[in-house]
């Protein structure tokens, strides 16, 4: 039995170190056949996740290959590929790393009970967290809704240490076929926007260490300042490898956590943000419903608008507010969006356009690289006032306010709107060639007038709350 090999099923797990299912089974001594699975759930990812998935999926290809492993590619139903697997190689068992949005949830859980009915071993490990999400409750047993009760009450737990990467995985006798990730074609949607976003990707498990280390180095200091400046390189960027499991969050944690108890003035900021990304994760498991309907059920009955006009000029940075417009064409040229814009744009969308968080959260689903199925519902359903620990809707982001504090020499707005400088950079003209042709942008045409003023828009919204509540 021990001689059998075990099939790993990786998802968002594409790292070495601090990866406990291959901890374990460098523990086993077990030969082991790594695979990834095109299965439907992943190939309704959007654009720009599929495209970052497959960049990823390559590294860490070549990364298994440095240990004389192989990455066996397959695509088809999850439990159809996985059987097929067992056949093919002799397997008696399948370990993989968990995954917690409502549809990977499901495809697990049937996947883990046909293996178990077939005695089959299938094992699945924690990794994506630090905490699971049902291992953090209230004094009264519940979960918790809002977030800083949650901050204080993991801000003093133990985190288990990130184990290295193993030196060996044994091989199986025999390699099954792979699939050709060219074949795939994972980049189809993004069309010729992929050769203006790849130079900003970061991508695998030896990037995203570089990247923590700079951030260490320096940014962390500052961070609980400088995360806020648009035009400043203020935070990690290690949101785009968490998403993929190019490094461990556990790393992360005792590296920041490290950084603090030295005395960097913004590593406990910092520590709170990774928290936050626990407190999505733990909200979605509780409360799935978080990433398709209101989380809160009295907003069903709000008179979001939906598609239009408007949320196409939004989509294309052409609002006429240019703290917004900065924000959507950053997203198309970077495949990212700093944080603070994230805030502006989402409350623009859902306050002063008065258009339902949810054409907001798919668009952000096929643009972002650093997609995350949790911390993008939260964040809009934050934003919108519909979600848990939300902003009250009646905060309403001004984005020429905003800019003046947090862009105040107008660095980022520059950066990326073509049309408010003589000589714009090659960010703000790049977004010509990464959007669609269907668009029909032209860098010469005058930058727009405002889609709405910013007073006026703001009455609007408040009136439809206070309708909405009276």
């Amino acid at each position: 039995m021990t001689d059998a090999p075990l099939i790993l099923w990786f998802r968002r797990d594409l790292r070495l170190e601090d990866n406990p299912l291959l901890a374990e089974v460098a523990r086993s001594a077990r030969p082991v056949v790594p695979v990834f699975v095109l299965d439907p759930e992943t190939e309704a990812l959007g654009a720009a996740p599929k495209w970052r998935l497959g960049l990823g999926l390559e590294a860490f290809a070549a990364r298994l290959e440095e240990m004389g492993q192989k990455l066996i590619l397959r695509r088809g139903a999850a439990l159809e590929v996985l059987q097929a697997l067992i056949a093919e190689t002799g397997a008696r068992g399948v370990w993989w790393g968990r995954q917690y949005d409502p549809a990977a949830v499901a495809r697990d859980t049937g996947v883990k009970a046909a293996l178990k009915a077939a005695g089959l071993e299938a094992r699945s490990f924690a990794g994506h967290l630090m905490h699971e999400p049902w291992s953090v409750e209230t004094g009264t047993g519940g979960f918790y809704k809002v977030y800083t009760p949650y901050w204080r009450a993991v801000r003093g737990r133990e985190v288990a240490a990130a184990e290295p990467a193993p030196r060996h995985l044994r091989r199986p006798d025999v390699w099954p076929a792979s699939e050709d990730l060219h074949d795939w074609r994972l980049g189809a949607g993004m069309a010729r926007g992929a050769a203006i976003v790849r130079p900003h990707c970061h991508v695998g498990e030896a990037a995203a260490e570089a990247r923590l280390v700079r951030f260490l180095d320096g940014g962390i200091a500052a961070y609980d300042t400088a995360r806020d400046l648009c035009a400043m390189e203020g935070t990690s960027g290690l949101s785009e490898n968490l998403a993929w499991g190019e490094i461990g969050i556990r790393r992360v944690w005792h590296a920041a956590m490290a950084a603090h108890l030295q005395g960097a003035k913004g590593a406990e900021t910092f520590l709170k943000e990774l928290v936050w990304r626990e407190f999505a994760y733990h909200l979605m498991h509780h409360t799935p419903h978080i990433t398709s309907q209101n989380w809160k059920p009295e907003w069903d009955s709000f008179p979001w608008r939906g598609e239009s006009k408007d949320a196409d000029y939004w989509r294309r940075g052409l609002t006429g507010e240019p703290f917004v417009d900065a924000g959507m064409r950053e997203l198309y040229v970077t495949g990212r969006m700093h944080n603070r814009a994230r805030m502006i744009v989402a409350s623009y969308l859902t306050k002063h356009l008065l258009t339902h968080w949810k054409i907001g959260l798919d668009w952000f689903a096929d643009c972002l690289i650093d997609w995350d199925p949790a911390a993008n519902a939260m964040g809009w359903q934050w934003a919108a006032g519909s979600g848990p620990d939300a902003a009250p809707f009646f905060r309403i982001f001004n984005p020429a306010t905003q800019a003046e504090k947090f862009d105040p020499d107008r660095r980022y707005r520059r950066r990326f709107i073509a049309e408010l400088s003589r000589d714009p950079g090659p960010e703000a003209l790049a977004f010509f060639e990464a959007v669609p042709k269907s668009w029909a942008l032209d860098r010469a045409r005058p930058y727009p007038a405002p889609m709405i003023d910013l007073a006026a828009g703001r009455a609007r919204a408040l009136q439809a709350y206070g309708e909405r509540n009276s």
